[in-house]
């Protein structure tokens, strides 16, 4: 049975830029099961990272609501990660303790070993040694900080995690590495994680996700949804359930853009 009533219900949610009063976001209405990988598909500026935003109550809604475990968010919160394309890590900071300060935030008056201990354990689990630990984001690969930004929103062990085109700066071979790498940490959790990840490449949608929900065009509404079988990188690709349900999802966007488009 779907567990709703501990997952994220979002209710008649609208967002309007005040700046510039330009509607982003209106009438969205869903609800995302305790322990699901949805994938928030989209063209750029259909306010994918907007709801994402709020979601992470960095942003407030104009008209509805965000509920988590059935409480309204009301603010940022260290039970839900977000991990930005841009890495998210202080400069000034090594990675580890950028990782070390977050778990410092999380888990207060633990002894400073501890931090030390789960740090390095954190890293570890995204495939990075110990030598990281002091090293400074600029001496860090685009891979590697993004890396540490997981590891970091890994270890303060939250309920969700809120993924913003995490990979979407990175060369081909590294995305896919890391790709395999969150698909794996998010299936040996136990209870796994709820992950909402932002993207607008349907293939990483299909592959990561096991449900994906589609924005349209500005002001943006949920055009379509659906729920994605078990896959592999290899099996997408050549599996004729797979390419039916990529062509859907590409139509429903060309569909959606084609009804926006001024001639």
């Amino acid at each position: 049975m779907p567990d709703f009533e501990n997952g994220i219900k979002i209710v008649n949610l609208s967002f309007i830029y005040h700046d510039d009063n330009i509607m982003i976001l209106k009438d969205i209405n869903v609800e995302i099961n305790s322990g699901e990988f949805v994938c928030i598909l989209g063209q750029s500026g259909c306010g994918k990272s907007t709801l994402l935003r709020l979601l992470a109550g960095l942003e407030k809604p104009v008209t509805g609501e965000i509920t988590v475990n059935s409480k309204p968010i009301k603010g940022a919160s260290l039970d839900r990660g977000v991990v930005f394309q841009d890495y998210g890590l202080f400069p000034w900071l090594t990675a580890g303790e950028n990782i070390k300060l977050a778990l410092e935030q999380k888990f207060k008056n633990r002894p400073k070993n501890e931090y030390r201990e789960r740090t390095l354990r954190a890293l570890n689990q995204v495939g990075l040694n110990e030598s990281v630990y002091n090293k400074l984001p600029k001496a860090l690969s685009g891979g590697m900080k993004q890396r540490c930004a997981i590891a970091q929103a890994f270890a303060i062990e939250p309920s969700i995690l809120l993924m913003d085109e995490p990979f979407g700066a990175l060369d081909a071979v590294t995305r896919a590495r890391l790709q395999d790498m969150l698909i794996e940490l998010w299936k040996n959790q136990n209870p796994k994680k709820t992950i909402i990840f932002v993207t607008h490449d349907v293939d990483e949608a299909i592959l990561l996700s096991n449900r994906i929900i589609v924005l349209g065009q500005s002001p943006s509404r949920i055009i379509h949804e659906c729920y994605v079988p078990d896959t592999t990188r290899e099996k997408q690709f050549e599996d004729l359930e797979m390419l039916k349900l990529r062509n859907e999802l590409i139509r429903q966007i060309n569909k959606d853009v084609a009804s926006h488009t001024i001639l």
